[in-house]
């Protein structure tokens, strides 16, 4: 049996944009990206802490150091620049490998830079 375990988090990123012409997908600073271990067009919750939307869709490399995060496409309804963000990555595993996997959690500033990794 496979379980979906949390592998990346990225606490309270703060919206910095939200263009709904778009097609769809949240755009991430690459420097955030790394940090949590997200990859381009990886499937992403995303929770939105200021009106408890919530979320799935993929993501968009941002421009390292700019502390871009942005929504795109339907998601952009679901937001308002400023709102504070969950954004979430899991994995599939086997129970055993379960066991073993510990969550990259990044804790950012309201500029979206990494206070933490835990």
């Amino acid at each position: 049996m496979y379980r979906q375990i949390l592998r990346a988090k990225i606490q309270r990123a703060r919206v910095t944009g939200a263009d709904l012409n778009y097609e769809g997908s949240i755009t991430i600073d690459l420097d955030l990206m790394d940090a949590a271990g997200i990859l381009p067009y990886e499937k992403v919750h995303v929770l939105n802490i200021s009106n408890g939307a919530r979320a799935e869709t993929y993501v968009i490399t941002g421009e390292r150091g700019k502390g871009e995060i942005i929504m795109n496409g339907a998601i952009a309804r679901l937001v308002q620049v400023g709102d504070d963000v969950i954004i979430l990555a899991y994995a599939s595993c086997t129970e055993e490998e379960a066991k073993d996997l510990k969550p990259k959690i990044v804790l950012v500033n309201e500029k979206n830079k990494i206070k933490e990794i835990l």
